[in-house]
């Protein structure tokens, strides 16, 4: 081991996803065999903000790989470089980083695990500009971060989005009904076409495709005529009209990232049923897709991330995020992941396979 490091910090920032803790076990038991002490930060950027941080032992860690969530607490609305404070009756956003700097030289971190999204990211790369050691470990359920083919998280919502799905396909079919499912995913379409191809969705939206109401209502029409007698439609939350805009269901001004998307479902049903006359329901699945227990995939993925940061700390690999790429775990520099999305290909296999069934995309 490096002589360098004495004590890191862990921090998980965003929102929360199946596997988070599961990370924090293998980075904290890793470098704790490896003589390093190991604090962690609580909620977030929020915690390095306000100062507040624990000393994390191998009993704090220990049986906490199958729990959801993170044991540190998470938010999504802190940002270093872009804190919101009341000021005069509104919110006014700061640059705090150099308060961050000074509380992690208080505490005697040499280095922090930063485990987030994109968000995330861009805040390591801000804090990377100010002198900090940064080593980032990928998290999402959208899957939407640009350099890594996967983040964990995305699998264990994939199969809760799934499980809906399939008990959405019986009361639909019970009813004789347009069932529109609502995904999250953000900007990007991937939890939406996973769930929707493993769901057997009829009609899958994405934000990468914009969809024509004319071709939904069409496909809808045209299974009740076939004898169907039910669609399911996933629809992801930034799937949006042709020639129209994503819905927004809030803005918060006190978060660096103030869109809040939903009620894509709620516009995609009112519309079918209003020009083909068939029952049509809006299900919003929401932040049940952060919830429950990582699946064995997640949980294995996020244990090989976790050890791969350790590794970079070990070896002073700083300023670099964990990706896996083509089956192999490596890593990028964090600059280069801040402020991108991946998206949804449009000729990504997963859109080829379930055209090929007769999925339609609304387009």
């Amino acid at each position: 081991m490096s002589n360098k490091l004495k004590r890191i910090g862990i921090l998980t920032g965003g929102g929360d996803c199946p596997g988070l803790n599961a990370v924090i076990r293998a980075v904290t038991k890793a470098a704790l065999s490896g003589g390093m002490e190991v604090v962690g930060i609580a909620d977030g950027y929020l915690g390095l903000i306000e100062n507040r941080y624990r000393p994390l032992t191998f009993d704090d860690v220990s049986s906490i790989l199958t729990q959801g969530g993170t044991i540190l607490g998470a938010c999504n609305k802190s940002n270093p470089a872009r804190y919101a404070v009341r000021e005069d009756g509104r919110w006014v956003m700061r640059d705090v980083r150099d308060r961050v700097v000074r509380h992690c030289e208080q505490a005697g971190l040499d280095a922090l695990v930063i485990i987030g999204g994109d968000g995330t990211m861009s805040g390591a790369a801000d804090l990377i500009e100010r002198g900090l050691n940064v080593v980032g470990v990928p998290k999402t359920i959208d899957n939407d971060l640009w350099g890594t083919d996967i983040t964990f998280g995305h699998d264990s919502a994939v199969n809760t989005a799934t499980d809906a799905i399939d008990k959405v396909h019986t009361t639909a079919s019970s009813h004789h009904r347009v069932m529109v499912v609502e995904l999250m995913g953000r900007y990007a379409g991937w939890l939406a076409l996973h769930a929707g191809i493993a769901g057997g969705a009829d009609v899958i939206l994405i934000p990468e495709i914009p969809f024509d109401l004319e071709k939904v209502a069409e496909a809808c029409t045209r299974r009740n005529k076939h004898g169907r007698g039910f669609t399911i439609v996933a629809a992801g939350e930034g799937a949006k009209p042709l020639g129209g805009e994503q819905i927004v269901d809030r803005v918060y001004e006190d978060s660096p990232d103030p869109i809040r998307l939903g009620g894509v479902a709620k516009f995609v049903s009112d519309r079918i049923e209003q020009m083909t006359r068939l029952d049509s329901r809006a299900i919003v699945l929401g932040h049940v897709q952060r919830g429950g227990t990582p699946t064995p995939r997640d949980r294995v993925l996020a244990t090989q991330f976790g050890y791969h940061a350790y590794e970079l700390l070990r070896t002073g690999g700083f300023g670099r995020v964990v990706v896996e790429t083509e089956g192999r775990i490596d890593s990028i520099p964090i600059p280069d992941v801040a402020d991108k999305v991946r998206t949804v290909p449009p000729d990504h296999i997963g859109i080829q396979a379930a055209r090929a069934v007769k999925t339609s995309f609304g387009d």
